[in-house]
Protein backbone atom coordinates (compact mmCIF):
# COMPACT_ATOMS: atom_id res chain seq x y z
CA UNK A 1 0.00 0.00 0.00
CA UNK A 2 2.72 2.07 0.67
CA UNK A 3 4.52 1.88 -2.74
CA UNK A 4 1.35 2.87 -4.10
CA UNK A 5 0.28 6.01 -2.19
CA UNK A 6 4.36 7.19 -3.13
CA UNK A 7 4.08 6.48 -6.59
CA UNK A 8 0.12 8.39 -6.77
CA UNK A 9 2.30 11.29 -5.24
CA UNK A 10 4.81 11.03 -7.76
CA UNK A 11 2.44 11.29 -10.34
CA UNK A 12 0.63 13.82 -9.11
CA UNK A 13 3.57 16.15 -8.59
CA UNK A 14 4.74 15.08 -12.23
CA UNK A 15 0.97 15.80 -13.68
CA UNK A 16 1.44 18.95 -11.75
CA UNK A 17 4.54 19.96 -13.32
CA UNK A 18 3.43 19.59 -16.64
CA UNK A 19 0.03 21.14 -16.30
CA UNK A 20 2.09 24.19 -15.14
CA UNK A 21 4.49 23.76 -17.79
CA UNK A 22 1.64 24.34 -20.78
CA UNK A 23 -0.34 26.37 -18.79
CA UNK A 24 -0.96 29.98 -20.42
CA UNK A 25 0.60 28.68 -23.97
CA UNK A 26 -1.89 28.54 -26.80
CA UNK A 27 -2.61 24.74 -27.39
CA UNK A 28 -3.81 25.57 -31.51
CA UNK A 29 -5.77 22.99 -33.13
CA UNK A 30 -6.33 20.09 -31.60
CA UNK A 31 -4.43 17.00 -32.34
CA UNK A 32 -5.80 13.79 -32.06
CA UNK A 33 -3.01 10.65 -32.18
CA UNK A 34 -5.11 7.41 -32.64
CA UNK A 35 -3.74 3.86 -32.99
CA UNK A 36 -4.37 3.02 -36.58
CA UNK A 37 -4.61 -0.96 -35.33
CA UNK A 38 -1.34 -3.32 -35.74
CA UNK A 39 0.32 -0.14 -37.79
CA UNK A 40 1.55 2.80 -35.71
CA UNK A 41 -0.13 5.99 -34.87
CA UNK A 42 -1.95 8.33 -37.20
CA UNK A 43 -3.19 12.20 -37.04
CA UNK A 44 -5.60 13.59 -39.20
CA UNK A 45 -4.43 12.46 -42.76
CA UNK A 46 -0.94 11.27 -41.55
CA UNK A 47 0.77 7.81 -40.64
CA UNK A 48 3.75 7.02 -38.55
CA UNK A 49 6.21 4.17 -39.33
CA UNK A 50 8.61 3.43 -36.84
CA UNK A 51 11.14 0.04 -36.89
CA UNK A 52 13.93 -1.12 -35.20
CA UNK A 53 16.05 -4.02 -36.49
CA UNK A 54 18.60 -6.55 -37.16
CA UNK A 55 21.59 -5.39 -39.75
CA UNK A 56 23.51 -7.81 -41.86
CA UNK A 57 27.08 -8.22 -40.74
CA UNK A 58 27.85 -5.62 -43.66
CA UNK A 59 24.67 -3.99 -43.73
CA UNK A 60 25.92 -0.58 -41.89
CA UNK A 61 29.08 -0.56 -44.72
CA UNK A 62 26.81 -1.04 -47.35
CA UNK A 63 23.77 1.86 -46.15
CA UNK A 64 27.05 3.94 -45.34
CA UNK A 65 27.97 3.77 -48.90
CA UNK A 66 24.35 4.13 -50.66
CA UNK A 67 24.06 7.05 -48.55
CA UNK A 68 26.94 8.65 -49.14
CA UNK A 69 27.47 7.78 -52.84
CA UNK A 70 23.25 9.80 -52.73
CA UNK A 71 25.02 12.28 -50.25
CA UNK A 72 22.20 11.75 -48.01
CA UNK A 73 19.88 12.78 -50.61
CA UNK A 74 16.57 9.95 -51.15
CA UNK A 75 15.12 12.17 -53.70
CA UNK A 76 13.76 9.16 -55.47
CA UNK A 77 11.18 8.50 -52.52
CA UNK A 78 9.74 11.31 -53.96
CA UNK A 79 8.06 9.13 -56.86
CA UNK A 80 5.81 7.14 -54.00
CA UNK A 81 3.72 10.81 -53.95
CA UNK A 82 2.55 10.31 -49.94
CA UNK A 83 5.95 10.34 -47.93
CA UNK A 84 6.91 13.56 -45.79
CA UNK A 85 10.13 12.09 -44.47
CA UNK A 86 12.20 9.13 -43.90
CA UNK A 87 15.38 8.80 -41.56
CA UNK A 88 17.76 6.07 -41.31
CA UNK A 89 19.96 5.84 -37.77
CA UNK A 90 22.60 3.05 -37.06
CA UNK A 91 22.26 2.11 -33.53
CA UNK A 92 23.87 -0.07 -30.97
CA UNK A 93 27.79 0.06 -33.13
CA UNK A 94 26.03 -0.22 -36.21
CA UNK A 95 24.25 -3.68 -35.65
CA UNK A 96 20.53 -2.41 -35.90
CA UNK A 97 19.26 0.47 -37.89
CA UNK A 98 16.07 2.30 -36.96
CA UNK A 99 14.27 3.79 -39.43
CA UNK A 100 11.42 6.45 -38.80
CA UNK A 101 9.05 7.51 -41.27
CA UNK A 102 5.40 9.92 -41.61
CA UNK A 103 3.11 9.40 -45.01
CA UNK A 104 -0.17 10.10 -45.73
CA UNK A 105 -2.89 7.67 -45.85
CA UNK A 106 -2.95 3.99 -44.44
CA UNK A 107 -0.39 1.55 -44.04
CA UNK A 108 -1.24 -1.18 -46.69
CA UNK A 109 -1.66 1.62 -49.49
CA UNK A 110 1.84 3.41 -48.11
CA UNK A 111 3.88 -0.14 -48.29
CA UNK A 112 1.80 -1.18 -51.61
CA UNK A 113 3.82 2.08 -53.26
CA UNK A 114 7.14 1.40 -51.97
CA UNK A 115 6.20 -1.69 -54.37
CA UNK A 116 5.51 -0.28 -57.49
CA UNK A 117 6.86 2.61 -57.20
CA UNK A 118 10.67 2.28 -56.45
CA UNK A 119 11.05 -1.66 -55.60
CA UNK A 120 14.86 -2.02 -56.84
CA UNK A 121 15.51 1.05 -53.95
CA UNK A 122 13.50 -0.79 -51.32
CA UNK A 123 15.39 -3.62 -52.10
CA UNK A 124 19.12 -2.31 -52.55
CA UNK A 125 18.33 -0.44 -48.42
CA UNK A 126 16.32 -2.81 -46.99
CA UNK A 127 18.14 -5.91 -48.35
CA UNK A 128 20.48 -4.76 -45.51
CA UNK A 129 18.82 -5.85 -42.15
CA UNK A 130 18.33 -9.62 -41.47
CA UNK A 131 15.54 -11.54 -42.91
CA UNK A 132 14.43 -8.64 -45.58
CA UNK A 133 12.62 -10.80 -47.48
CA UNK A 134 12.18 -8.35 -50.66
CA UNK A 135 9.50 -6.21 -51.42
CA UNK A 136 7.62 -8.29 -53.54
CA UNK A 137 7.72 -10.78 -51.46
CA UNK A 138 4.05 -12.28 -50.28
CA UNK A 139 5.57 -12.24 -46.74
CA UNK A 140 7.05 -8.29 -46.65
CA UNK A 141 3.79 -6.61 -45.04
CA UNK A 142 4.06 -9.12 -42.04
CA UNK A 143 7.57 -9.14 -42.39
CA UNK A 144 7.41 -5.05 -41.58
CA UNK A 145 4.40 -5.35 -38.93
CA UNK A 146 7.08 -7.68 -36.93
CA UNK A 147 9.31 -5.04 -36.77
CA UNK A 148 7.18 -1.94 -36.78
CA UNK A 149 7.25 -0.32 -33.37
CA UNK A 150 4.44 2.35 -32.53
CA UNK A 151 5.60 5.75 -31.15
CA UNK A 152 4.58 6.48 -27.69
CA UNK A 153 4.00 10.17 -28.64
CA UNK A 154 3.95 11.96 -31.81
CA UNK A 155 3.69 15.66 -33.09
CA UNK A 156 2.65 16.52 -36.58
CA UNK A 157 2.27 20.73 -36.96
CA UNK A 158 -0.06 20.18 -40.19
CA UNK A 159 -1.87 16.52 -39.51
CA UNK A 160 -4.80 17.49 -42.28
CA UNK A 161 -2.23 18.79 -45.02
CA UNK A 162 -0.90 15.52 -47.32
CA UNK A 163 1.92 15.63 -49.76
CA UNK A 164 -0.25 16.64 -52.76
CA UNK A 165 -1.49 19.51 -50.41
CA UNK A 166 1.80 21.00 -49.70
CA UNK A 167 2.46 20.63 -53.24
CA UNK A 168 -0.33 22.65 -54.15
CA UNK A 169 0.02 25.44 -51.59
CA UNK A 170 3.69 25.52 -52.79
CA UNK A 171 3.11 26.45 -56.33
CA UNK A 172 0.34 28.62 -55.38
CA UNK A 173 2.82 30.56 -52.91
CA UNK A 174 5.44 30.64 -55.40
CA UNK A 175 2.64 32.75 -57.71
CA UNK A 176 1.41 35.19 -55.41
CA UNK A 177 5.16 36.06 -54.85
CA UNK A 178 5.92 36.37 -58.95
CA UNK A 179 2.84 38.66 -58.97
CA UNK A 180 3.89 40.63 -55.82
CA UNK A 181 7.36 41.43 -57.45
CA UNK A 182 5.49 42.56 -60.84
Amino acid sequence: MYMNIKQLTQDAALKLKLYLATLGKPSGKIHDVITDADAGLRSGNLSELTIITELKPEGARNLRLIFETLKGNLAGAKEVGTLHDMRFVFLDNDTKLLFCTCYDGDWDTYINDFATKIPEMMDLIFGNIEGWPGIKSATVKEFILSKQITASAWFVSHPNLTVSDITRLEKIGDGLNKLLEL
